[in-house]
């Protein structure tokens, strides 16, 4: 190994230098602090727990992504965490084990063993909100909205807002009777868009015309908020439970659009992310230039079944390096006020002062290198009639 290797990062690893370290952490404590004026409180889960901890509802997606270790102390298989949202369920259904509507939040950095696009980060800091407790609209309304101020707080513009619900699709391919196979092909295509290939794959299978046109309509049914009465229309011969899911799908809409007039909102029904644990409206934010969803969301009301505690759930969750890479707010330097290495009590005790008011002093060191401008100081203390004053530099 070369001695360059030593200091060169993994891929998709990287480190915050000081001033991006004190931007991401401003912007952690603005975040929290919002969060708790709307009632969630904060948790923090290990970053190394039982694979089967990590690997439950949300987590089956992420196997893949989930670096594994053997315990030296139980033998049991460990991951290093690539989401906490089946870690905050457990706390709900578990450790917490209330009665009553729950809110949580979370922030800490979790790991992907690949990437999720190219070029991405593989030790995002996750930060999300989830509610438990609550089946309604309000509720994931709530969850909504509280992604949006996040935005605003970030300082991110120009968001646009994907929204979609799983249960429509499920609703039809539990109509047509298809198999897991059958369901998981169709899925992927959906997910693509891939209108030839889901066409042929239909007319493989063993199901009457108009379930077949049903379900290749998903993959064009997107669009501003009319799509859902285009939906009705086209999905007119669904079960009962798909024209529930676009019923609720639109009652969410309509009381999250005339809150937020100013954002832009898509609805696609085969958005499908999360499918395998989403049980209902599901969401992702962008914004122009970025190839990749900045946040999603949605419902999963059966995560804390395994902790023995099925409750509603909707959540969101993003990546504070990503908000910090994309925003526009505007950071003020602090002061830094540079004290002479001069053994005074007086100056002493006026360093206490400054600090008091967390006011950052640097205190020369004796024989040191480098002057006031070079300790990156906006100030510095002088003797001024015999008292200790800060003067610009």
């Amino acid at each position: 190994m070369t001695s360059k290797e030593h200091w060169v990062l993994p891929q998709g690893i990287e480190e915050a230098l000081p001033e991006h370290a004190v931007r991401l952490e401003i912007l952690r404590r603005d975040l929290l602090d919002l969060y708790a004026t709307w009632g969630y409180e904060l948790v923090m889960p290990p970053f190394i727990d039982h694979i089967e901890s990590l690997l439950t509802g949300t987590g089956h997606d992420l196997d893949l992504q989930t670096f594994k270790l053997i315990d030296q102390v139980s033998g049991r298989t460990l991951g290093v965490r690539a989401d906490m949202t089946p870690q905050v369920a457990r706390i709900d259904a578990h450790q917490l084990n209330r009665d009553v509507p729950t809110r949580l939040c979370y922030i800490g950095t979790v790991l992907h063993a690949r990437p999720d696009s190219f070029g991405g980060s593989r030790s995002p800091l996750q930060v999300g909100a989830e509610l438990y407790g609550h089946a309604g609209v309000e509720s994931d309304v709530e969850i909504l909205g509280l992604m949006l101020n996040t935005f605003l707080v970030a300082g991110v513009d120009n968001v646009v807002v994907d929204l979609g619900n799983v249960d429509i699709f499920k609703g039809l391919a539990r109509q047509a009777k298809l198999n897991v196979e059958d369901e998981s092909r169709l899925f992927e295509m959906l997910q693509r868009k891939a209108v030839p290939e889901i066409e042929q794959l239909l007319a493989e299978l063993d199901i009457d015309s108009e379930l077949r046109e049903m379900l290749a309509s998903l993959a064009e049914l997107n669009g501003d908020i009319s799509v859902l009465q285009r939906a009705r229309t086209q999905l007119a011969k669904a079960d009962a439970g798909v024209h529930e899911a676009i019923d609720y799908l639109e009652k969410t809409a309509t009381l999250i659009m005339a809150r937020f007039p100013d954002v832009g909102f898509n609805f696609d029904l085969a958005e499908l992310h999360g499918y395998h644990y989403q049980t209902g409206v599901v969401f992702a934010a962008f914004v122009p230039g970025s190839g990749v969803a900045i946040a999603r969301g949605g419902r999963y009301d059966d995560i804390g079944r395994i902790f023995g505690r099925a409750r509603a759930a909707t959540g969101f969750s993003t990546d504070l390096k990503l908000l910090d890479y994309l925003t526009m707010r505007q950071f003020e330097k602090t002061s830094r006020v540079y004290a002479p290495a001069v053994i005074d009590p007086a100056l002493k005790k006026k360093i206490n002062e400054i600090r008091a008011q967390g006011i950052c002093v640097i205190e020369q060191l004796a024989g040191q290198d480098g002057d006031a401008r070079a300790m990156q100081c906006n100030q510095q203390l002088q003797l001024v009639e015999n008292e200790w004053q800060v003067v610009d530099i």
